[in-house]
């Protein structure tokens, strides 16, 4: 494989993905984006940690081999571009990625380099699995009951992008066919958003959280949407998730209306599939985590309802995610650039880190991605943290960003 401007490893070789899953060398090649503002602090803890975590779980016998991908500001010096051909190639061909926070402003410039990375390599399930370490400040009484993981929709939605400047001759011809074509009543000041969900999209989101909770047996897939008023777009999201449950895993799950009608409830062998408003379940995720495990929920929801769930067990800085297709993926930190804190060795890693430990999971290196939740879940215990938990902690020293990545790594390596 040739790329542009890209100087590969010299040693390593690809992961490969097909149906019957992931091929994984003892020794892969994965690219990664360092990040922009933060990214290259938070990277060089992650990194650490990561290839702590390996060399402890296997004692030589797998590596990986880091490779260097841009997008952001080094790609924009390094090509002239956000989001050049090179990183999208290298990320098709070697399957699996993971990057730092990348920059998008708000309200005009470019698009959302994160969401143009998901839709370009239909990476349709966002996953961000939302947990406590003991220790962690919270403005909720029992934040250990929150263990939730959330499938977001990732290539539709409002964040499909689709839409028209107030004023603009296509905005305008937009209104006047709503208008005169379709018996709307739209302000002609107004500017316009297409909100697309589609079958195809709605249904392989739905799968892969069914999927999921059987999987690792959890207890139910609660379908988060809208659909009390966007009843052909969230409330067809809905139905599209119990014709998933139904059609296609009818021996695994149960719907909550079904289980109401058997005298004992659900089986304990059945996974529960239910839906929620989503205004409710915001509330919900307060009142009652416990009651949820498993989340699929449109785009927009999904983004508001994570940051919702991470806030109860520590914040952005302990939250990871990944974007992922049928076999591709991209793990990334949740959070964003934070420029101000650009340089100063300061801000948590742990979202960073977190993707890391969800990757090695990915890739079915589960000792190492045991050996990172455990070492941060240990490093938190000793009150020595970033900032951010810092400031809400009794007790607590404040660190540096590596020094952090230390204290994980020092509990890593003295691990039994």
């Amino acid at each position: 494989m040739k790329f542009e401007k890209l100087n590969l490893p010299s040693e390593g070789k690809r992961i490969t993905g097909s149906e019957g899953g992931l091929k994984v060398p003892s020794e892969p090649i994965i690219p990664f984006i360092e990040g922009d503002g933060i990214g290259p602090d938070i990277w060089a803890a992650a990194r650490r940690v990561m290839d702590a975590a390996v060399v402890k779980a296997y004692g030589g016998k797998r590596r990986v081999h880091w490779f260097e991908i841009y997008a952001g500001g080094k790609a924009r010096d390094k090509y002239g571009d956000w989001l050049p051909q090179d990183t999208l190639e290298a990320i098709r061909h070697y399957t699996v990625a993971i990057k730092g926070p990348l920059t998008t402003p708000i309200g005009g410039g470019f698009r959302s380099l994160n969401v143009t990375i998901r839709q370009e390599l239909n990476l349709y399930a966002c996953i961000r699995p939302v947990r406590y370490f003991e220790g962690v400040p919270s403005p909720v009484k029992r934040p250990q009951d929150v263990d939730l993981t959330i499938f977001r929709e990732n290539t539709e939605d409002v964040y499909a992008g689709i839409e028209w400047r107030e004023g603009t001759e296509k905005c305008r011809r937009v209104i006047d066919f709503l208008n005169k074509e379709m018996g709307c009543s739209v302000p002609a000041d107004s500017g316009i958003g297409v909100k697309p969900m589609s079958v195809k999209a709605s249904k392989q989101l739905a799968r892969k959280a069914i999927r999921y909770a059987i999987e690792r047996k959890k207890p139910s897939v609660t379908l988060v949407h809208k659909g009390n008023i966007m009843k052909f777009t969230e409330g067809a999201f809905k139905e599209w998730g119990y014709q998933v449950a139904k059609e296609e895993f009818p021996e695994y799950t149960v719907t909550e209306e079904e289980a109401a009608k058997l005298p004992g409830g659900a089986p304990a062998s059945k996974v529960v599939v239910k839906d929620r408003i989503a205004d409710s379940m915001f509330q919900q995720i307060l009142l009652r985590p416990q009651d949820y495990s498993v989340v699929a929920t449109p785009n927009l929801n999904g983004d508001y309802l994570s940051d919702a769930a991470v806030a109860q067990v520590g914040g952005l800085g302990l939250a990871p995610g990944a974007n992922v297709g049928d076999f591709m993926a991209v793990f990334e930190a949740t959070h964003g650039t934070a420029p101000a804190y650009a340089g100063q060795d300061k801000v948590n890693p742990g979202s960073l880190i977190l993707s890391g430990a969800m990757m090695f999971e990915y890739l079915g290196w589960l000792e190492s991605a045991a050996l990172i939740v455990d070492g941060i879940g240990a490093a938190i215990k000793e009150r020595r943290v970033t900032y951010d938990l810092a400031r809400l902690m009794d007790g607590a020293t404040t660190v540096k960003c590596s020094e952090f990545g230390d204290a994980i790594i020092a509990k890593i390596e003295a691990a039994g």
